[in-house]
């Protein structure tokens, strides 16, 4: 679960609603079903198009993966069954590796392990596996691009919004009071135009992109992995090729993990 969209939405909904009480703007206000409309209904008119179909028919996919991002291999983890595998190559060879391969529940890391396996040559791995990563990043910024879209679409469409509230506004000018209650109703749209653009949908592409990120950074971890274990290289030079992905205090988690593993050891 991706606790921080809940925390984002909720605080996004309190600062209105309590900024509103503060100003003493009545909150049912934005009981004004044609914003919504307006705001909502036309911001999926835009992207329907802008998009191709195949693009905006994964909308509810990206909506899912803001609340429960996919799981990934820890960092950590990972360098450490990259040095238990080293080992074993190093003591019985490569093909000693075959039946680890059923167990890895990863199918970029099971692609790519077949392949050094089948004996292929490095050069042909590494560009096998680097057009997968570049695939899979098209593919991700499709997705955040879609509600960077709508983010820049929904606040212009709150002023479209307002436009037609005033238009209904000064259609009647009899009633003063009406007036100004309609004229109220109009902004509205623009209020929430800018919400959903910058609270929404701004920010869930940004956090695409950092899912995007994290994932393609493991998967260079694993690019990288593989092909050090193609050549035959030692544990420690695992280690110290792979730690280069990690931040300090992941380098330090991967060194009282291995100090606590020698103790065992001992």
């Amino acid at each position: 679960m991706e606790i921080s969209t809940i925390i984002g939405l909720v605080l996004g909904l309190v600062a209105v609603l309590w900024g509103m009480l503060l100003k003493g703007a009545p909150i049912h206000a934005l009981e004004t079903p044609a914003a919504y409309v307006i705001i909502l209904l036309g911001t999926a008119a835009s992207l329907f198009m802008a998009f191709p179909f195949s693009e905006i028919k994964n909308v509810p996919k990206l909506f899912k993966m803001i609340f429960v991002s996919k799981k990934l291999v820890s960092k950590t983890d990972l360098i450490t069954t990259f040095m238990e595998w080293a080992s074993i190559t190093r003591r019985e060879g490569l093909l000693a590796l075959e039946s680890k391969v059923d167990e890895i529940e990863d199918d970029f890391l099971r692609n790519g392990m077949r392949m050094i396996i089948d004996g292929n040559d490095q050069e042909f791995v590494r560009d096998v596996l680097m057009e997968d990563i570049h695939a899979t990043e098209e593919r991700h910024k499709a997705g955040a691009l879609i509600f960077s879209q709508a983010g820049m679409y929904a606040p212009t469409l709150g002023v479209l919004g307002a436009v037609i509230g005033l238009i209904a506004a000064l259609a009647d000018m009899s009633d003063m009071g009406k007036l100004a209650h309609a004229i109220g109703a109009a902004f509205i749209a623009t209020l929430v135009g800018i919400f959903t653009g910058y609270v929404l949908w701004h920010p869930i592409s940004n956090k695409l992109k950092r899912l995007s990120k994290r994932e393609i950074q493991i998967r260079l971890m694993m690019v990288e992995g593989l092909l050090s274990i193609q050549s035959g290289v030692s544990t420690i030079a695992i280690n110290q090729k792979l730690s280069v992905f990690l931040t300090p205090a992941e380098r330090a988690k991967l060194n009282d993990k291995e100090g606590g593993s020698s103790e065992q050891k001992d």
